[in-house]
């Protein structure tokens, strides 16, 4: 980088060239590159300098033009420094030159003249291999190297004679950061099963396939706000703290104040919630669509994204007590609309893993579901299978009398379970479906009433392994017709005068649909049990990390 010319003379105070001096070793300090010679540059900065002038302000004062000197010296130096690189970009680097590589060890072998070290800094799935000449080392250094110690290695990257990676670092210089019992620490190279490591979720993120899975994650959660921005839609920040239930979305995890050892009572001796924070009984929400609604009938298209919460006590592969949702909703959208905006959604989705993790989906396909990436694509360049309630009843009753079992018994007016959902999907159809039309007396109060009057306009979408991954539908916008709805299922009106309002002043058609989070995460990632795909799960009597 170059300076240019020299800058004007400028009076300089001497706070001022301690400041900088301050500054300029905080950041080679912070960049392991103090030596000597900066050192030196630094404290020529601050020391007085030779002055004519007999006042006490030239006394302490310094020709700008000066700094310049010293900064051209240290932007030399800053050329012949070594940054660090991340193994993934080392990976792919051409061999030839001097790196610096930081990381945890995964694992060390070799003899008495040579050690082999695979290093990873969770930038990868693939580690990047360290090569030690022993003649130019300690032995007691190299025997503090082992699997879970971080190190920083510089050396030259070379073509690597063996097989399994391109490159490989021939070690110069070898710091020890951080070093690992190796006795204590609980992730040893030895294969340890998912049941084992979710014991160790704080440390479980450093073993390949959790690392796989969150880097899956962040893409995830990326492309999601990438779809959404390219579209024109506001991410909307809906409450965590509710008093609204969203009709029955599940059970809640109440938020109080309240002195649990003395609670206060009304004279009826009911709780006495005026008494309580926010006044009224308040918990963790189950779903923001409810507020979703009130932004999509006032800006056009909204999405949330965040954590929501059900107090069901399910300990199944599928079930979790704090989990996250995304939830569009949007004004002027029928179910159709609706339909069309969820599968070109979870197709983009799927795409971009494809595009984005390419190594890590690969490791999780070689490792836990050999049919992973080609179920992924096998989603993409396929419309979606649509099928109303009532024909999918029919199918399953059919399937039933040919000699399919199901746990749970169906006919028209049930709820699907996800047995009967997958095999829709994976033995019927042979791709994803989107069921339709359903017994509004098995869905929520909002959904748009068919003129059968005895169904709704909602939607879920059926993916093989998962079963439902989405659920929406067209919101019911006539006024008249939702309050007689609340009304028959005899629900708090009072309750719900802010959500209605929304139908009283500039009622719309609406639609949204919302995809949980995690169930996405099963799909894309291949994995069998909902706790492997978020960092720190949260599931009845486990609240740990």
């Amino acid at each position: 980088m170059s300076l240019g010319a020299a800058p004007p003379s400028r009076l300089c105070t001497l706070p001022e060239r301690q400041k900088i001096r301050n500054n300029i070793l905080e950041i080679l300090e912070r960049e392991g590159q103090a030596n000597s010679l900066s050192l030196s540059l630094c404290t020529k900065v601050s020391e007085p300098a030779e002055v004519t002038g007999k006042s006490e302000y030239s006394k302490k004062v310094f020709d700008h033009r000066n700094f310049y000197t010293i900064f051209v010296r240290l932007n030399q130096m800053s050329l012949n420094m070594v940054t660090r690189s991340k193994v993934k970009a080392l990976l792919k680097a051409a061999p030839g030159q001097e790196v610096l590589a930081k990381g945890w060890v995964r694992t060390k072998r070799g003899n008495k003249q040579i050690k082999f070290i695979a290093l990873n800094d969770g930038s990868t799935v693939n580690n990047i291999q360290v090569v030690v000449d022993m003649a130019g080392f300690d032995e007691a250094l190299i025997a503090k190297i082992t699997t879970g110690a971080s190190i920083s290695v510089t050396g030259n990257l070379i073509e690597s004679v063996g097989g399994g990676q391109a490159v490989e670092i021939q070690a110069k210089e070898i710091e020890v950061l951080g070093e690992c019992d190796p006795v204590r620490y609980p992730l040893q190279k030895k294969n340890t099963s998912l049941e084992y490591l979710r014991t160790v979720a704080h440390l479980r993120p450093r073993t390949n396939t959790f690392g796989a899975v969150l880097r899956i994650r962040h893409a995830m959660a990326f492309a999601i706000h990438k779809f959404f921005n390219d579209k024109g839609f506001v991410y909307l920040n809906t409450p965590l703290i509710t008093e609204s239930d969203a009709e029955g979305a599940g059970d809640m995890f109440q938020v109080t104040t309240l002195n649990l050892e003395n609670v206060p009572k009304k004279e009826n001796g009911k709780v006495d919630f005026s008494k309580d924070f926010f006044g009224k009984k308040t918990s963790l929400t189950v779903s923001g669509q409810l507020e979703g609604e009130l932004g999509a009938t006032a800006v056009g298209e909204i999405y949330t994204f965040g954590p929501t919460f059900r107090a069901e006590n399910s300990n199944t592969p599928r079930h979790l007590a704090e989990f996250w949702m995304i939830e569009p909703e949007m004004a002027f959208y029928d179910i159709n609309d609706n339909m069309a905006l969820a599968e070109e959604f979870v197709k983009f989705l799927v795409q971009y893993a494809l595009d984005n993790c390419e190594d890590d989906l690969k490791f999780l396909n070689d490792k836990y579901d050999e049919g992973l990436i080609e179920r992924l694509k096998s989603v993409l360049g396929i419309a979606f299978q649509k099928v109303t309630y009532t024909e999918a009843v029919e199918i399953l009753e059919e399937a039933v009398k040919n000699g399919q079992q199901f746990e749970y018994p169906v006919h028209w007016g049930t709820d699907f379970q996800s047995e009967h959902e997958r095999f829709l999907v994976e033995k019927h159809f042979g791709k994803p479906v989107i069921l339709t039309d359903f017994p509004k007396d098995i869905k929520a109060f909002y959904m748009k009433q068919n003129e059968d009057g005895r169904t709704v306009r909602g939607m879920d979408v059926l993916f093989p392994k998962i079963g439902e991954i989405i659920g929406g539908s067209e919101r019911e916008a006539s006024l008249e017709k939702l309050e007689q709805r609340i009304d028959e299922l005899k629900m708090s009106r009072k309750n719900l005068e802010w959500y209605i309002d929304t139908r009283r002043y500039g009622t719309v058609p609406h639609s949204g649909f919302g995809l949980g989070f995690e169930r996405l995460l099963l799909f894309v990632t291949g994995m069998a049990n909902i706790r492997d795909v978020i960092p720190f799960p949260r599931t009845p009597k486990n609240a740990e990390f």
